[in-house]
């Protein structure tokens, strides 16, 4: 499975219709919903939008297509399909239309549809997906410094901290280099993987 790193926004004129093509990484199906709200409130004049998205979940895939509009089949299915050749996840991919009065039948509205959402992946950085662990656990003062530098040779990050008595912390990493991480200390439990 692979993602893309960050967003990409291309755009080209077909037979006076203009298609912008946008790719944007999402964590999860709330995410990918807010990026179509926005392109809708960005593109208020736009003919069509479009979009297709997969997003792993810990329930398994996820994965949405919507033709706004276009004739069935003609637009979100091909680009899911696109996605899906392309096993990306965590990814919402969407070709905004301004239509521009001449029709391009079934076919020619199905090539400029995948032709602008693969221009637009094309032009993001493709990555392998790794699947993050979250873990938490509780620490004395003068492990932190050590705790730090452990995290980071298994490239995670600390991603909230609670001082009081002790420090509380959650931290992410790859998921498989958890189990490293409690070798050194057993006291971290799961919390989520994303």
């Amino acid at each position: 499975m692979y993602c893309v790193n960050a967003g990409q926004t291309v755009e080209e004129t077909l037979k006076k219709s203009r298609f912008i093509g946008v790719v944007s990484p999402c964590a999860d199906e709330q995410e990918a919903l807010f990026i179509i709200k926005g392109l809708h409130e960005a593109h208020p004049d736009a003919s069509h939008i479009v979009f297709a998205y997969r997003i792993l979940t810990p329930e398994g895939l996820v994965c949405r297509f919507f033709d706004a509009g276009e004739p069935s089949g003609t637009a979100g299915k091909p680009v899911f399909q696109h996605l899906q050749g392309k096993d990306l996840v965590n990814v919402v991919v969407a070709v905004i239309r301004y239509f521009g009065g001449v029709k391009l039948g079934a076919g020619g509205l199905t090539r400029a549809y995948v032709n602008v959402a693969k221009k637009a992946i094309e032009a993001t950085e493709i990555v392998e997906y790794v699947v993050i662990e979250r873990v938490k656990l509780t620490l004395d003062y003068n492990q932190l410094q050590q705790f730090e530098y452990q995290l980071k040779k298994l490239n995670g990050r600390i991603v909230d901290q609670q001082f009081s008595g002790q420090i509380a912390l959650l931290a992410e990493l790859p998921a498989d280099n958890k189990s490293l991480l409690i070798e050194h200390y057993p006291q971290c439990d799961s919390v989520e993987s994303h």
